[in-house]
């Protein structure tokens, strides 16, 4: 081997890649790890003994070398490297690379020339600056593909957002893209930090606007101003001349590290994120603490030249100047960035011990099953509820708990077709065949518990399908009575009670309250929709097409009453609007 600066990678037995690592000196440095000091370490020894083939890749410094090391273990996850717990669930901002840029946020990063904002440990902060972003600035939120051809042939029109003033129309040509561009410039600012920037430039906005008498449209900008500077405010002030820093702490405990990073713009703390190491061959605190500082400045693509570390890391970076602050406000913003990382640590533990959760949900099915007597752990458990007033808008629910938990986007809803007015029973009959008859013609999964929202009568009647579906037999079902918790069987003309303080019984409270609740919600959803539309009905000049868009739009007789004709002339065109106008007006 050379002994040239570059990365090495120990390959094992079935040519799979156990280690890669750096090196000044490449022939220095992999020879040491076969020498007799540096064996005493039992890990190192592990790992020598399952070498047999090393490679290794030259490269111009220390710097390059420590770049591609990192790249290669995020991309490789070497058996015997330091593993980074990804941060892939976190959110960020995304400025889409088109010709006029999207602003999302997501928690998948695409390698196609957009630019990412991130990652943010908050969803509230991600929302937060979108909402920011858009109160200020018009940016299209649609999914057009705005290319000079697309817009000069006319092929979209104005939507919604356009009427409503938050888009200035792209698609029709009515924005230029420099002017969506110069906006792009001013958001990514306001992403990176730097507000004052972007105050500064709209205050000359603002001043030149009022300078052409143009008063109305020097406002709107004030209001912008006013909007950043509250936001701007909120932000965690430390001293206004700490200005484009990077903090990192380092947190040890056993075999893992947590490394807290804070971004300090103009004074204010405007990032924070924290990672977590896991050690693998008894690494120093000055590796994982340079190999976490490599990771985030590349992921966040920092460029600030000074950070603040609570010791110094084993390798320098080319133009970076590391500080350890002892005293002042560098000094109090490590500890803050300390007091970060051990919070991270703790929210990991109590996670790890929610995991174990897992066990005690596992001990509370099996109590189920054994309770009620059924052949298998019920790990699906499906409960129904019926809904209505005075036979009104009859409506049925179906929640679905899987391991003993909701699973809110399995629920579903049922109007009920066949039956007129108020027959719980035969309402109950129709949903339970409609349910498991559309389940089985989809070939999903069946449930090994379902839970009927009353007594020996409901019960009944949702046997019945299951009987016409050959799955009577096949699938056990309960009822449960509100009066006195008593649970049902069909067949058994005695009930069984279950332990109020039993977690069996909370378990069945719970499924027989969310399916409550959630039909509930549907049935108050149907009566808006039906008082809106008689409302709307008795409108002379009114069609059906039109009181469905304004159904759809507004929901409620009180909503629609509170809207401008503008507002909805934007649903359903000028005349309609204001023949709904009037009547909302005058009451008739």
């Amino acid at each position: 081997m050379p002994n040239s600066p570059g990365v090495y990678q120990f390959i094992g037995r079935n040519g799979k890649i156990l280690y890669v690592g750096k090196a000044k000196k490449l022939k220095s440095r992999v020879s040491s790890y076969f020498s007799k000091k540096k064996q005493e370490s039992f890990k190192t020894r592990i790992l020598t003994k399952q070498v047999t083939d090393i490679k290794h890749i030259v490269v111009e410094n220390e710097s390059d070398a420590l770049l591609l090391e990192n790249n290669l273990i995020k991309k490789i996850q070497p058996k015997y490297n330091v593993l980074l717990k990804d941060d892939k669930t976190f959110p960020w901002i995304c400025i889409k690379n088109e010709s006029f840029p999207r602003i999302f946020s997501t928690r998948k990063l695409t390698k196609d020339g957009s630019e990412y904002f991130g990652p943010y440990t908050s969803a509230f902060m991600v929302k937060t600056l979108l909402n920011l972003v858009r109160q200020i600035y018009q940016i299209r939120t649609c999914s057009y593909s705005l290319t000079s051809e697309n817009i000069k042939n006319k092929k979209y029109q104005k939507c919604l957002e356009y009427h409503i003033g938050n888009c200035r129309g792209p698609c029709e040509g009515l924005q230029t893209n420099k002017e969506y561009q110069n906006s792009i410039v001013q958001i990514r600012k306001i992403l990176k930090g730097n507000l004052q920037e972007v105050i500064l430039h709209l205050k000359t906005i603002m001043q030149d606007l009022s300078r052409k008498y143009k008063f109305e449209e020097a406002e709107n900008i004030k209001q912008k101003i006013l909007l950043l500077e509250r936001y701007k405010s909120k932000s965690t002030i430390v001293n206004p001349k700490l200005n484009n820093i990077d903090v990192f702490s380092f947190v040890e405990e056993d075999n893992r590290a947590f490394v807290n990073f804070l971004k300090v713009i103009n004074g204010a703390i405007v990032q924070s994120h924290t990672i977590e190491l896991l050690k693998r061959l008894d690494e120093q605190p000055e590796e994982l603490l340079l190999f976490a500082i490599i990771d985030i400045r590349e992921k966040i693509d920092s460029n600030a030249l000074e950070l603040l570390v609570p010791f110094i890391p084993i390798q320098d970076l080319e133009n970076i100047k590391y500080i350890v602050p002892k005293k002042g406000d560098k000094k109090k913003l490590l500890e803050l960035s300390v007091r970060n990382a051990k919070q991270f640590r703790i929210q990991k533990q109590r996670i790890n011990e929610k995991s174990k959760y897992g066990v005690k949900t596992e001990k509370l099915l099996q109590k189920v099953k054994d309770d009620l007597q059924l052949t298998e752990i019920p790990k699906r458990i499906e409960c129904f509820d019926n809904s209505n007033i005075q036979g009104a808008n009859p409506v049925a629910s179906c929640v679905v708990f899987l391991n003993g938990k909701p699973a809110k986007k399995e629920y579903r809803h049922f109007n009920i077709k066949t039956v007129k007015g108020s027959n719980d029973y035969a309402s109950m009959e129709e949903i339970v065949f409609r349910r498991y008859k559309r389940l089985l013609d989809e070939n999903k999964n069946l449930p090994q518990l379902i839970i009927i929202d009353g007594g020996k009568g409901q019960l009944h009647s949702a046997v019945k399908s299951l009987e016409k579906l050959d799955l009577y037999k096949k699938i056990p079902i309960i009822g449960i009575a509100k009066r006195l918790e008593e649970i049902f069987f069909h067949n058994d003309s005695i009930p069984i009670y279950i332990d109020k303080n039993s977690s069996t019984l909370k378990l069945i409270q719970n499924l027989r309250n969310e399916a409550h609740r959630f039909g509930i919600e549907f049935h108050r959803s149907k009566r808006s929709s039906a008082m809106i539309k008689n409302s709307l009905e008795d409108i002379k000049g009114v069609g059906k097409a039109s009181i469905e868009k304004l159904m759809r739009a507004f929901k409620s007789v009180d909503t629609l009453k509170t809207k401008r004709q503008d507002e909805i002339a934007v649903i359903v065109g000028k005349r309609i609007a204001s023949i709904v106008y009037q009547a909302m007006k005058t009451g008739n």
